[in-house]
C-alpha cells in the first residue's frame, strides 16, 4: 500500500453509555461526540470509538492493550484516579512481569479489559 496509514480505531460497547463515557473522560481520555449514540476518545494521538451499544458476549471478549513507556509510573498515576472507588464494576489488578515485559489490568464498567503494558528494552 502506498498510502500512509493513520491509525487505527477499535469500537467498543457500553452497558452504561452516560457512565463509560464519564469513565474514560476520567481515565484520561478526551471526548469528541460524534452522534448521540457515539464518542471518540483519545489520548495522546491514540484513540477508540465508543458506543452506545451493548452485546454481552461482544463487550465480555473485548481487549484493548495500552503500550506505555514506564508502566510503574502509569500505575502509580492511575492508582490516585481511585477508578473502582468511583465507578461501579471496575476493577484493577497489580502489575505482573511477563517474559515480554510487565501489564496490570483494567476493567471498565461494562466489563471491557484493558492490558496496560511495558515492553522489554533490547
Amino acid at each position: 500500500m502506498s498510502s500512509p496509514v493513520l491509525s487505527i480505531r477499535a469500537f467498543i460497547g457500553a452497558r452504561d453509555f452516560a457512565v463509560s463515557r464519564s469513565f474514560y473522560r476520567a481515565f484520561g481520555f478526551s471526548e469528541v461526540v460524534i452522534s448521540p449514540a457515539l464518542s471518540y476518545f483519545s489520548l495522546q494521538g491514540i484513540g477508540f470509538y465508543l458506543q452506545d451499544a451493548y452485546v454481552q458476549d461482544w463487550v465480555d471478549n473485548s481487549m484493548l492493550f495500552l503500550q506505555v513507556a514506564d508502566v510503574e509510573q502509569y500505575w502509580a498515576e492511575l492508582a490516585a484516579l481511585d477508578l473502582p472507588g468511583t465507578y461501579e464494576g471496575v476493577r484493577v489488578t497489580p502489575i505482573r512481569q511477563e517474559a515480554w515485559g510487565k501489564e496490570g489490568f483494567v476493567y471498565d464498567p461494562s466489563g471491557i479489559l484493558w492490558h496496560i503494558g511495558e515492553f522489554n528494552h533490547e
